[in-house]
C-alpha cells in the first residue's frame, strides 16, 4: 500500500502538468510515475490523478520499444486509426439517404463539376434524422462536399429562369472549368451581383 503523503505529492505534480499534457503523454507520464512507485503504483497514481487503471496499464505497454506499427506518424497525436469513426462507417446507408434528399432539389447538370443544392443543411439533417440517420448540419455539409456539391443560398431558387441567359452562363461557367481542371488549375466560385 502507497502512503498518503506520495499520493498527494503526485496529485500535486499532476496538476501543474495536467494542462500542458496531451492524451499520449499524460499517460506515459502516469505510467512512469506508477512503474517508479512499484507494486500498487497504478493504484495510487489512479487515486492521484483520476486517470483509470486501464489508461495507465495502456501506458505501461506505450513505455515499451515502439515498433514501426506502434508509432505513431510524425506530426500525430495517435496511431492511425484511432479516433472516432465516420458516421458511414456505422451508417452505410447514409449517403444513400442524403442523395435521395438532395436530388429532387439539385441545380446544375449532373454530369458537370458544378452541382449544388438549394435546401439547407439544417434541414437536410433533420430530415436524415427523422429517416433514423442521426447527423448534424455540419456533418451533412462535409457530406455534400465530398459528393461533389456546393450549397448555394435561395436567391437562386427565387430567380427560376426568369433571366434569358441563364443557361447559357451556367454553360459557359461549366466549360471554363472543365478547362481550368483538365489543365490542373484551380477554380474558385465568386458570386458578384449587383444590388438592386
Amino acid at each position: 500500500m502507497i502512503d498518503e503523503p506520495i499520493i498527494d505529492a503526485i496529485k500535486r505534480k499532476y496538476k501543474l502538468l495536467c494542462a500542458a499534457l496531451d492524451e499520449r503523454s499524460r499517460r506515459l507520464w502516469a505510467a512512469t510515475e506508477a512503474n517508479e512507485l512499484g507494486y500498487g503504483g497504478i493504484v495510487a497514481v489512479a487515486k492521484a490523478t483520476g486517470l483509470s487503471e486501464r489508461t495507465i496499464r495502456r501506458g505501461y505497454q506505450d513505455l515499451q520499444p515502439l515498433t514501426p506499427a506502434r508509432e505513431p506518424s510524425p506530426g500525430r497525436r495517435r496511431r492511425r486509426g484511432g479516433g472516432r469513426k465516420p458516421l458511414q462507417a456505422h451508417d452505410p446507408e447514409l449517403m444513400a439517404a442524403l442523395e435521395a434528399l438532395v436530388e429532387p432539389t439539385m441545380r446544375g447538370d449532373p454530369m458537370s463539376p458544378l452541382r449544388w443544392t438549394c435546401t439547407s443543411t439544417r434541414k437536410l439533417a433533420q430530415a436524415l434524422r427523422s429517416q433514423g440517420h442521426p447527423s448534424s448540419h455540419s456533418t451533412v455539409a462535409h457530406l455534400l462536399t465530398d459528393l461533389g456539391y456546393s450549397l448555394q443560398g435561395t436567391r437562386k431558387t427565387q430567380e427560376g429562369r426568369a433571366h434569358p441567359d441563364r443557361d447559357a452562363q451556367f454553360h459557359s461557367i461549366n466549360t471554363q472549368v472543365k478547362a481550368f481542371q483538365k489543365a490542373s488549375q484551380p477554380v474558385i466560385s465568386v458570386e458578384a451581383k449587383k444590388k438592386e
